[in-house]
């Protein structure tokens, strides 16, 4: 008891030293638990992936080819490390001839993708910047048709991705969203996801998943990193300081556009039997005696733009890739303006809303759907346009939609999230 009297004073009369080892103590428990959850949840993605791997194959079968593109220099450097320690092994187990292709420099994906020979996946280890540039390389390649059905899975391993919402449950934990990115590779279900083509006047085209955002949002968003000392308050003071310099911030625009097109319906992935020998010959027979008419090829109707000026704070044109389930009459991409009559107030907070999820729109925002659009800027309007989160220099561009052109890989589990959210 003396012993315990003795440690207890011995504290107090040094409380300072002992609060400080125990705000060390905690925080070192903290951490150490923090790594032994995510040891638990490699191990039981790894068992998962080793019941895959264990899966008896044919004599003349072959293993999977898996092509991954990965990006060293996301998460601030720490993309190799991640995918070695979460993604790599998962594959591995999983029985994939994996080969790894690391970019050195910004924009040289797009080059690499000329270059992969076939594979029977493609693997997009990075964010946002690294999944847009193989997705327009791919899109770039003369054998673009073909190759463009080659399952595509995208492992978040960025800053940012904005896929991975619609492809992903996410959480928290860095280590169980790339976990579970890997093993719904694994699993083998796609979805189809719309594409936008961006053309210039005379650059090459690039392409996107999630869409093009032009603004005031967007070139705010481009310095709040600069106000970092500011804490927790940097994006309202960034905002804030924007509003000091201009006000208002509207965006004048002329935008021309396509209305949608019916979606057809979808083709069934089986193939259909082939009909018996009988019934071949008798079909031949009876077009030989009765051939079909030919029907005289029809005129191809003019595209009817329509014409609309605008005036915004933001413009921002997106697929309806952050729900890929959803059933849809029509095949378009939405064409949105936020109002232009904000208060300073409603733009900070909008703002702060936008720089969490970009994709998200205040209540009085209008929505236009079409098939295609053009913009054309005012004379001596620039600043840059966000597509897929990276900066373009801002010009004239044509927009058209490629419906359902590239396949993803999805975890059912988000699937059915998004399913039960529609009923």
């Amino acid at each position: 008891m003396a012993r315990v009297v003795k440690i207890f004073r011995t504290l107090r009369n040094h409380w300072k030293k002992s609060a400080f080892a125990v705000c060390v103590l905690s925080y070192g428990g903290h951490w150490l638990y923090g790594k032994h959850c995510d040891n638990i949840l490699r191990r039981e993605a790894c068992l998962e992936a080793r019941e895959f791997g264990r899966q008896l194959i044919a004599p003349h079968e072959r293993l999977k080819k898996a092509t991954v593109i990965l990006n060293p220099a996301a998460c601030n450097g720490k993309a190799n490390g991640l995918f070695e320690k979460n993604a790599a092994p998962i594959l591995h187990l999983a029985g994939f001839e994996v080969t790894v292709v690391k970019t050195d420099y910004e924009g040289q994906a797009k080059k690499l993708m000329d270059l992969v020979e076939h594979t029977d996946m493609l693997i997009v280890a990075g964010g946002d910047g690294t999944l847009q540039e193989v997705v327009t390389g791919l899109l770039r390649r003369s054998d673009r048709d073909t190759f463009s059905h080659t399952p595509i899975g995208f492992i978040p391993l960025g800053s940012q991705n904005s896929l991975s919402v619609g492809l992903h449950i996410l959480s928290d934990n860095k280590v169980k969203d790339i976990t579970s990115a890997t093993l719904s590779i694994l699993k083998g279900e796609t979805v189809p996801l719309d594409v936008l083509q961006i053309k210039g006047e005379t650059d090459k085209p690039v392409f996107a998943l999630m869409g093009l955002r032009w603004g005031a949002f967007r070139d705010v968003s481009a310095t709040i990193s600069k106000y970092w000392y500011l804490g927790p308050l940097k994006t309202n003071a960034a905002h804030w300081f924007q509003t000091l310099r201009e006000w208002p911030l509207l965006r004048e625009v002329t935008v021309n556009y396509l209305a949608p097109t019916l979606r057809p319906p979808d083709l069934s992935p089986h193939k259909p039997p082939r009909p018996n020998l009988l019934h071949r010959i008798i079909r031949r027979l009876k077009n030989y005696w009765n051939p079909p008419l030919e029907e005289a090829p029809k005129a191809e109707e003019p595209e009817q733009w329509k014409e609309e000026k605008l005036s915004s704070v933001e413009l921002f044109i997106q697929t309806h890739n952050k729900n890929p389930v959803e059933r849809r009459i029509k095949d378009s991409m939405m064409i949105c303006t936020e109002p232009d009559h904000m208060t300073v107030g409603e733009f900070i907070t909008a703002g702060k809303q936008k720089h969490q999820d970009p994709t998200a729109l205040t209540e009085n925002a209008t929505q236009r759907e079409a098939s295609a659009c053009r913009l054309r800027l005012p004379e001596g309007a620039g600043g840059f346009y966000s597509i897929d989160n990276e900066d373009y220099e801002a010009m004239p561009v044509e927009i058209r939609l490629l419906p359902r052109k590239l396949h993803f890989f999805m975890s059912a589990e988000r699937r059915r999230q998004l399913l039960s959210q529609m009923q």
